[in-house]
């Protein structure tokens, strides 16, 4: 008959939101074991698997580490406390937990005086003293048992110190909810019989570690670029731009085939499963309520099944461009790609382009390589790499009527040019085969453009120069690394889109002081951010929203990140952030026809 051989669950530390879905290996009455499900629905030889999950309750009561939520807390920073601010980020595990998050618990205090007016002074100085009070004695830290009820909601007192267990499911899957945080939960499954429901022989069960909370980042604000000396802040619908202006998010996700353990390993496993992972990004992006979403490093797989239905429901349309498998092998599901998605409130689908640089390789070495050397060549060239050019029409406008009666385009290009940092020709020729594409565009209609994207190149390289400046340095250190001539002659490296980086509006135009902070996470050297990558072995910027500047001008940017917040969890990605790489966010709004 059927019987369970054994149950375990991928991670033994459950998140609220995160869906939990056990491994059950079952013998089958054949003696062949398999981890299919039997459910009630379909008994195999009268016999079906019965799931129940369980919260396990008891009077022990638990708060939880802000900083490090899978222990407890027993330290609370009593200034929060003592205002009842930034409860939730107030409970850390030990004092050396506070004294290594001091710098950014501090900016959070910070921002919650911006925030307060009235209360700025009040803030700032109780600031100082807890900072001094850590050197010294601990007079200024509550055990959090003994302080303020826990922001987290999680204990519940028993009779008789004894255990309760409360089913909250009966399913084999189960997706922890708030009740939860601080508590195990236990997983049962029994064999049971079709015809009397009754169990047979003892049930097989696990027990997790305490639920812990879905870590909340700060929010991003999105700030005004254009001269107004405040900050803005994302409205519940996620905007605050005016009529006649649009966002545009870049974000390269992580793909999970890429999400290594060595060579993350300073990110927990939990928080570098793809379950927590898929999760936190959705809620990241969907956060933002951007009106066109360019992602990069979306595997097909994960495109199909997660983010196109769960960006649907949200009122987007979505594309995608898949890449080559030329020269990735394995399961063509797990290959990553670019997607793009659009509001259908905001826009219309016009046309689409799908620029695959391998048959651009293909033709290039047939015209330019001797045949002796094309298959070294094209060994050299053929990375797979994409991009996917969408066309679409505004649904809004500058003016209630357009005098010209033309429609209003936008063309929004996505890409992940190839990451081989050697490879300086490869990235260099196809950034300058895609710009030449969008030329080909430009040329056939007035239509302002957007170049988003993962560019693996740094502010200052050949193709950040090209991009930027329309031409190259003939003289550019990184077109010594030429082996087959794909960029030569270099004069020929050009292109007359007037494009500009939108981040570049952070130190190129007047700012008010109350914005100041923003330029310290610029490289002035550049006009670009310190970083949009940061990982243990690495921080620099890779991505970019690339606009034109005679039909676009920008109105407000997502903030930047700061490092030093990012180092609390040594680098990216981390329990708050699930990618490498951060998300850009740009507002634009499109020139009126006359100034153009």
């Amino acid at each position: 008959m059927l019987s369970v051989i054994r149950v375990h669950l991928p991670s033994e530390i459950p998140i609220v939101g995160c869906e939990l879905t056990p491994y059950v290996l079952v013998r089958r009455p054949d003696k062949t074991a398999a981890t299919e499900d039997v459910p009630e629905s379909a008994p195999l030889e009268g016999y079906f698997l019965r799931y129940r999950w369980f919260r396990v309750q008891s009077d022990k009561k638990v708060t939880i580490c802000s900083v490090h939520p899978t222990e407890q807390a027993t330290l609370q920073c009593v200034f929060c406390s003592k205002r009842r601010a930034l409860v939730g980020k107030s409970y850390h595990c030990s004092p050396k937990c506070f004294t290594d998050a001091w710098q950014h618990h501090r900016t959070l205090h910070e921002r919650a005086a911006a925030e307060n007016g009235n209360e700025e002074d009040d803030l700032v100085r109780g600031a100082g003293v807890l900072a001094g009070s850590l050197s010294g004695s601990m007079s200024n830290l509550n055990i959090a048992n003994n302080g303020p009820t826990p922001f987290y909601p999680s204990n519940i007192a028993q009779k008789n110190g004894g255990e309760t267990l409360i089913e909250v499911g009966g399913f084999k899957t189960y997706t922890p909810t708030s009740d939860d945080i601080g508590y195990v939960l236990k997983f049962e499954c029994v064999v049971a019989n079709s015809e009397t429901k009754q169990s047979v022989g003892h049930p097989s069960t696990i027990l997790t570690s305490r639920v812990i909370p879905a870590p909340s980042p700060s929010p991003r604000r999105l700030i005004p670029v254009n001269g107004v000396d405040v900050m803005g802040h994302l409205d519940q619908d996620g905007r605050i731009q005016s009529a006649g202006s649009f966002t545009v998010l870049s974000y390269n996700i992580l793909s999970d085939t890429s999400a290594n353990s060595d060579l993350y390993s300073y990110c927990p496993p939990w928080a570098l499963s793809w379950p927590y992972r898929r999760q936190n990004l959705l809620r990241e992006i969907v956060g933002y309520r951007a009106d066109v979403v360019c992602l990069q490093e979306v595997q097909s797989d994960h495109f199909h099944e997660i983010f196109a239905p769960e960006l649907d429901k949200h009122g987007y349309q979505a594309l995608y461009k898949r890449k080559t498998n030329e020269v990735l092998s394995g399961s063509t599901s797990v290959i990553d790609g670019c997607a793009t998605f659009f509001r259908r409130d905001r826009f219309s689908f016009v046309k689409k382009y799908d620029v695959e640089f391998n048959k651009a390789a293909q033709s290039l070495t047939d015209a330019v390589v001797p045949p002796a050397q094309k298959r070294a060549a094209l060994n050299r060239l053929l990375k797979d790499n994409i991009a996917l050019i969408v066309v679409l029409e505004a649904k809004f406008g500058n003016q209630p009527a357009d005098s010209s009666g033309k429609r209003q385009l936008i063309c929004v290009a996505n890409t992940h040019v190839n990451v081989q940092q050697e490879l300086k020709d490869v990235k260099m020729w196809q950034v300058h085969t895609l710009l030449k594409g969008l030329e080909k565009i430009a040329a056939s209609a007035d239509i302002p453009m957007l170049v988003c994207g993962d560019f693996n190149t740094l502010p200052g390289s050949c193709p950040h120069s090209l991009l930027v400046m329309g031409k190259v340095d003939t003289t550019h250190p990184d077109l010594s690394v030429d082996p087959f001539g794909f960029l030569r002659p270099f004069t020929k490296l050009t292109h007359q889109l007037p494009l500009v980086s939108a981040y570049s509006s952070f130190v190129r135009r007047e700012m008010g002081l109350g914005l100041e902070h923003h330029r310290r996470r610029m490289d002035l050297n550049t006009n670009e951010p310190m970083f949009t990558n940061c990982t243990r072995d690495f921080i620099g910027t890779h991505d970019y929203i690339f606009y034109t500047a005679d039909t676009l001008m920008v109105e407000s940017l997502l903030e930047l990140l700061d490092e030093d917040g990012l180092r609390k969890d040594t680098a990216l990605p981390s329990p708050e952030w699930s990618s490498n790489h951060i998300a850009l966010l740009a507002e634009f709004r499109c020139m009126p026809r006359s100034r153009r």
